[in-house]
């Protein structure tokens, strides 16, 4: 691609859905980010299948809501970067975070969108960290021909333990339910505390802090197996598990495919960086404020480096998955930036793929192998990933 020469430029913010928002496009990918924690919903892929919006954004949206409803949860849609990850209940040595930190509570400044080469799009932003003091920069790019979404956070001028990571909400369509595939994982585990509490009206059906090797076999609280794997499924409850990537030299990946309706959605990281996945899922298992038993058939699909979504304290401390020697935080340092690097797209598919199985990685992309052996190519620049 030829450089581009052009200035960046300031984009519009309007009001999206109840968040005030910036946008901006490539030829194929339709994108806001909220002011407000940065979420980046709604976006848009344009595919052969059709448009495509895979987000979450949660159905309080445009309503009025209590002044102490979390400033997270007014937001709450699409996927946005959290640090520290998690709800951060717990002070840590006198930091006291917001759920899921400042990167996904407050505001986000300095929006500027640039055209670094020819037929690409880059937007960014930065926030000035005030409970860790530091800077958190912001940079999300298109490109045209792509389906493909590229994002950088850099932490910068920090110190000290932080559990952080990407938390994309992925909303259901209708119909057969989408199948999740993950890169090879271990240390498979439910949420070991209590997820929801049934006298304000929290439900939960998983067996709390049942460890598992597969999926596909999880407890339920009666004992018996429940495919996880198979999403939207157990209506009426609100679910959390948590595996780690087992170490590998390429990226590691998370998926969902519908097949019905003819596409995934994919994510690939760098799993030196970004450990584990957290599988929210969120069934109507809330009858509380906001919540209100309608938030349904939304699947987290969580990559991260923490301790479940307790927050930095249950992360930095002795826990554990710590002492199985399963990472639960980066140590920033002030002298290097801290570079998350984090990709996620679109891919048509036929309807005979059942799942993705695994992944190959190619010069100029990936392909999607499923378990009856279809295989979809896609082109993705994955070699940005180790770009620090």
């Amino acid at each position: 691609m030829a450089k581009s020469t052009k200035s960046p430029t300031k984009p519009k913010r309007t009001t999206i859905l109840g968040a005030p928002s910036w946008r901006f496009a490539s030829n194929t990918v339709e994108a806001h980010v909220a002011e407000m924690g940065g979420h980046l919903a709604p976006v848009t892929f344009q595919t052969p299948k059709g448009p495509i919006q895979p987000f979450s954004i949660a159905p309080w949206a445009e309503e009025e809501l209590a002044a102490d409803t979390p400033d997270l949860l007014k937001t709450l849609r699409g996927d946005f970067f959290c640090a520290p990850f998690g709800g951060n209940g717990t002070k840590w040595r006198g930091e006291q975070h917001p759920p899921h930190g400042e990167s996904a509570s407050y505001k986000w400044k300095q929006p500027q969108v640039s055209k670094p080469e020819s037929g690409a799009v880059r937007f960014e932003a930065t926030q000035q960290q005030t409970v860790r003091e530091g800077t958190a920069h912001k940079q999300i790019e298109l490109r045209d021909g792509e389906t493909n979404i590229y994002l950088k956070h850099t932490l910068t001028d920090m110190t000290g333990p932080m559990c952080l990571g990407h938390h994309a909400m992925i909303k259901c369509p209708d119909g057969a339910p989408g199948i999740i595939g993950l890169s090879p994982y271990s240390a498979g585990q439910v949420f070991p505390d209590q997820f929801e509490d049934p006298t304000i009206g929290g439900y939960s059906t998983l067996k709390q802090g049942a460890k598992f090797k597969n999926l596909s076999e999880v407890p339920l609280t009666s004992g018996e197996p429940t495919d996880v794997t198979r999403y939207p499924a157990r209506d009426g409850f609100e679910d959390l598990v948590m595996v780690t990537a087992r170490p590998r030299p390429q990226p590691a990946w998370s998926t969902i495919s519908f097949p019905a309706q003819g596409y995934l959605w994919f994510s690939l990281r760098d799993v030196s960086v970004i450990k584990s996945t957290v599988l929210w899922m969120s069934n109507g298992g809330r009858h509380y404020a906001p919540w209100n038993g309608r938030h349904r058939r939304i699947i987290g699909i969580e990559d991260v480096t923490a301790n479940f979504h307790h927050g930095l304290a249950e992360s930095a401390k002795p826990n554990e998955r710590a002492k199985r020697g399963l990472a639960t935080h980066v140590r920033l340092n002030p002298r290097k930036p801290t570079v998350v690097n984090y990709i996620m797209g679109i891919v048509p598919i036929p309807p005979n793929f059942d799942g993705v199985k695994s992944v190959q990685f190619g010069k100029s992309g990936v392909t999607f192998i499923a378990h009856s052996g279809e295989k979809v190519r896609h082109e993705v620049e994955h070699v940005f990933l180790a770009d620090a």
